[in-house]
């Protein structure tokens, strides 16, 4: 049985993961969600602190795997906790990418985001850099009720701190790690991140259904996809 560590990603909560959840334990695998900090001055430590504490609140039974699953933004987070519990293998998810000295906050230029976005938001007929609309961005793949549940929720913004933390690992951990990108992605398009993920990780990506949000538009397919070895 696999413990699967989901990490979310701006969103911040536990929430974020719950149709994903019961497809994981239906293959007789548990799930440990935290919910990451919302106050201002909390940083990247913060939050890798945030996911350690779910996991020893809910470990593993001696022998099984652990696998940390990683949401967008949670690709910065993520990965410090690979030397305070025994990770076998990350999963990032529709996931932003550090490498070493660089904040959140500058990865977006850094890796050419905007230009990526605009590009793709043309090809499917949007229009080049289309004002941001969260329902176009994110839910346009979401069953319209999750999508309204979303909506509703209390706004939960990551703490400046976060983005201003530069990344502090040397390198990416000597950890086993899988890309999954989604190939509808608005926000993080899939060439684009194939470009990225090729010259951070120097690994492929995997392509999957739906867009930035597939853990809510697509939860079936997302768990075959983190089931598949």
């Amino acid at each position: 049985m696999t413990t699967f560590v989901l990490v979310p990603g701006a969103d911040g909560t536990a929430w974020y993961w719950h149709l994903l959840v019961p497809e994981l334990r239906a293959h007789g695998h548990r799930a440990v969600t935290p919910d990451l900090p919302s106050e201002e001055g909390a940083g990247l430590v913060d939050f890798a602190d945030a996911v350690v504490a779910a996991v020893e609140a809910s470990p593993p039974d001696a022998g099984d795997p652990l696998v940390v699953v990683a949401q967008s933004l949670g690709g910065f987070s993520a990965p410090l906790v690979c030397d305070r519990l025994p990770v076998e293998e990350i999963v990032l998810l529709n996931a932003m990418v550090p490498v070493h000295g660089e904040s959140a906050g500058e990865w977006w230029v850094n890796t050419g985001q905007a230009a990526a976005r605009s590009a793709y938001a043309e090809e499917i007929g949007r229009g080049p850099d289309p004002e941001f609309d969260p329902l176009a961005e994110f839910f346009h793949d979401v069953p319209p009720e999750v999508a309204e549940q979303a909506m509703a929720a209390e706004p939960r913004p990551v703490p400046s701190t976060f983005f201003a933390d530069p990344w502090p690992l040397e390198r990416w951990p000597a950890v086993p790690t899988r890309f999954l990108q989604g190939r509808e992605d608005r926000l993080f398009p899939l060439e684009f991140q194939r470009r990225v993920v090729r010259e951070r990780l120097g690994i492929e990506v995997e392509e999957i259904p739906g867009g930035h949000v597939p853990a809510l538009g697509h939860p079936k397919e997302l768990a075959a996809a983190l089931l598949r070895s």
